[in-house]
Order: C-alpha cells, then structure tokens, then sequence
C-alpha cells in the first residue's frame, strides 16, 4: 500500500501548474476523455440523481488509493482519476455531473468546480481550507446550495458529533506540525460541534430506504467519539433495494456493495447510520 502512494505521489510531483493545481498525464488524458462522452451526450431529460448514478457507474473497478490529496509543502488542487479514495469519489463524480448540467466540459471548469467542492468557501487558501471532515463539506456545501441534506427529512434523529480525532492525533497528519494549521483545525472541530446533525441509525435504514433515491450521497456515520464520518458513496437501487456505489478500501476498487445498505453496515460495529445528502441541481 504505502508503496503505491508513493508512487501516486511521485507520478503526480512533475505537473504542479503554477495554479497549484496537480494532475498526472493519464489522468488528464481519462478525463478529457470523459469530458468528451458527456459534452456528446443530452442529459435534458435526465435528473440529478439520473446523472449521479450513470457517471458514477463509469468508475467502477477504478482502484482505490488513499492519501492522495497529501502532497508535500502548500495545499495543491489535485486531479486524480486513476486511484480514488471514497471522498474524492464522490467529489469527481459530483463536480462532473455539475458540469454536464451547466454544459460546460473543460478541464480548467473542472478544476473550478472541484475547487469550490472541495474547499471551506470554494477556494483553496491553505491545508486548514480543505474540508476535512466529512460532516463538515456537507454542511458546507449545503451552505454553497450544491448539495441539501435529507436525513432529517427522511426520518432521522439527531447525531451528537463531536469529531475531535485530528488534533488529537497530529502525528498522522504532516501539515499539522504547523502550529497555525493545526489551531485552525481545531476551530473547525468546535465549530462542527456546534452546528446540528441528523442520521439514520442503522437499525432504521431497512424501513426507511423507500425514502432514500439512487444518486444520493451515503455518508456512514460512526459510534467512536472523536470521528465523524467513516466512509461515503453514492445509494444505488437494485432489485428493489438501496446499495453502496463506492470505492471500497476493503476490496480496492470502486464498487457496488454485493449487501444492501442495511446488511452492509449491520456487519460493521463501529458504523453506526448514514447521513442522506441530494444535489440540488444548482
């Protein structure tokens, strides 16, 4: 494993823009590629989630990598298609299905709407600007009017979310030696803290997944007090019920889950319910 990230790093390193943004050859050249098929296609009489659910199926057996938004020295926009880790994609598959609303198929659009996913206020200002914490890239990019979060909606009860787990453990993250990085860590912690959070137990998935649409964003929350989110994908519905489209660090690999949602958490003791989000189509 640390041997590919390695290696992921040392393919990326050559083709820092001076827009700090890094993209390795092959990745440019798969999504151009994709950028392509979509700009040939019309989607007018395709949903949101219509549009979730088929680009995010394009990924399937893609490998999954981690860390490969941990770059050495200042906070760099990465484009990485050919390894994805399960947050960056869900950020690919969403940032392309903005663009195939908006009509618009360029790679430097692309790196724009990624950027203004990815990152506290849409621009990357440094390591603390990137959205940790997956309940808090929800919460603001339902403030950015990209994404509205349903679990509450749907039935959910509130989540006491507490994630304090990076500045306690500084050690795991390079760029927290930096005294001011990780202060404003910590303000962010005590600011997602305070907001309020909902989530379906697990327990409570099977009868309410009805309610759930394919093209949602699954976010698995977790029984340990010091994190937030453990995993997320995409709900797919299949035979009547809802799975995970997601990059799996189990099986290394985008997948769908061979259990439905309820069963695939029911095997995981430290998952404790999702949050359900929708694209807004904004």
């Amino acid at each position: 494993m640390y041997k590919i990230i390695a290696l992921s790093l040392f393919l990326l390193l050559p083709f820092l823009s001076k827009g700090q943004t890094v993209c390795t050859l092959e990745s440019r050249q798969k999504l151009e590629e994709m950028l392509t098929q979509l700009s040939r296609r019309d989607f007018s009489g395709k949903s949101t989630n219509g549009l979730v659910t088929e680009i995010g199926q394009w990924f399937l057996e893609t490998p999954y990598v981690e860390k490969t938004l941990e770059l050495p020295g200042t906070e760099k926009l990465v484009i990485n298609l050919q390894g994805v880790d399960c947050t960056t994609f869900v950020e690919t598959v969403i940032t392309l299905t903005r663009l195939s609303s908006l009509s618009d198929f360029t790679f430097n659009s692309f790196g724009k709407e990624l950027e203004h996913l990815r990152y506290r206020g849409g621009k990357n200002e440094g390591y603390p600007s990137r959205l940790h914490y997956f309940s808090d890239w929800l919460y603001e990019n339902q403030e950015k009017g990209i994404i509205k979060d349903m679990t509450q909606e749907i039935g959910g009860t509130s989540y006491p979310n507490t994630p304090t787990f990076m500045s306690q453990n500084p050690k795991f993250y390079p760029q927290l030696s930096e005294s001011e990085n990780l202060e404003a860590i910590q303000i962010t912690e005590n600011q997602i803290q305070k907001r309020n959070y909902f989530y379906i137990p697990k327990a409570e998935i099977s009868r309410l997944e009805e309610n759930i649409k394919s093209g949602d964003i699954i976010a698995i929350t977790t029984s340990m007090p010091n994190l937030d989110i453990v995993h997320t994908g995409f709900a797919l519905k299949q035979n009547g019920r809802i799975h995970l489209l997601h990059a799996s660090s189990k099986n290394m690999k985008v997948e769908i889950s061979e259990k439905p949602l309820s069963e695939y958490l029911a095997g995981n003791k430290s998952q404790s319910g999702i949050i359900v989000s929708r694209l807004t189509g904004k």
